[in-house]
């Protein structure tokens, strides 16, 4: 068998019945852009350790981050484990694979003066539009929760907000696609305890809006993830604030989190991380602060 015929029965039988759409895609993306060109005419046993540390070098060579190249590589390697576990191929070599180290991304987030500026922006313009930008600021929500987000997930009673789905954009044929999975991780399901003063802003949001997505756009499907972001950056343009993504408004909640003495554990579980040595490692450099102050009471010791 060749390689190609495999690995889109692996994809059709293994992944796309086991594991989120999101996943699926972005393996068959993987497989379709970078594998099958180059590997899916070989039979299944002409693919040598050498052969395949040769791959590996060329995605390197394209200038692709560590990232892309070990997401690629293990698409490569699950499949051909599978093969070779269900006896289609009769060795398989991809433990062999140097792999390229990826560096932890650096946390990016906005500064208190940039914060108090998008603020007073998104307060200023008063728009359901806009308002997810405050809420990610002060929640954490990554974009594809926010923009999930219905009014049935907003318990006004109890002042909490429910995140149990998530979405993302997809084209199929040239045709926009909203596509609504589960979230991230299963710990990504969570009810978060929303701040009293986001609470009044929230009720008066919903007096304006007509459907069902809290932020709320001409779609019957709300915004899009890829046009909020372009708002996003509109944003921060106008504002003269330097370019971040979306993602740094999380970071930016995280950081002012530890700021203010919240515990890792509970900022743990209102991100949705599997556990607090994640949000440890992550926001460890939030801590600074707290460190030095810590460090200048145990100096007062000295002499």
């Amino acid at each position: 068998m060749i390689y190609k015929e495999w690995l889109n029965e692996w994809l059709e039988l293994y992944i796309k019945v086991s594991t989120k759409e999101r996943t699926y895609m972005k393996y068959r993306r993987q497989a379709e852009k970078y594998i099958l060109p180059v590997l899916g005419e070989y039979e299944m046993d002409e693919l040598s350790a050498v052969r395949l540390q040769g791959f590996s070098a060329s995605l390197i060579e394209k200038g692709l981050a560590a990232s892309t190249v070990n997401g690629v590589l293990f698409v490569l390697k699950s499949s051909l484990k599978k093969a070779t576990a269900l006896g289609i191929a009769h060795q398989q070599f991809t433990d062999a694979i140097v792999r390229p180290k990826a560096r932890e991304k650096k946390v990016v987030c906005f500064n208190k003066d940039e914060q108090k500026k998008i603020e007073r922006y998104v307060l200023e313009h008063n728009t359901p539009y806009l308002f997810g930008i405050a809420l990610s600021l002060y929640t954490g929500l990554r974009i594809g929760e926010l923009l999930a987000l219905t009014w049935e997930d907003i318990d006004f009673q109890n002042g909490t907000m429910t995140i149990s789905k998530s979405c993302f954009d997809s084209w199929e044929n040239g045709h926009y696609k909203k596509v609504f999975d589960t979230t991230k991780t299963q710990s990504s399901e969570r009810v978060i305890p929303l701040p009293k003063q986001l609470i009044g802003e929230l009720k008066q949001l919903k007096k304006q809006t007509c459907g069902r997505f809290v932020v709320a756009a001409k779609s019957e499907y709300g915004a899009q993830i890829r046009a909020y972001q372009r708002s996003f950056g509109l944003v921060l343009e106008k504002l003269h604030i330097e370019r971040k993504g979306f993602h740094a408004l999380r970071h930016t909640f995280a950081t002012r989190a530890l700021e203010v003495g919240m515990d890792v554990k509970t900022l743990s579980e209102i991100l949705g991380h599997q556990n607090p040595t994640i949000t440890l490692n992550r926001y460890a450099h939030s801590l600074l602060e707290h460190k030095t102050e810590m460090m200048n009471k145990v100096g007062r010791l000295y002499g």
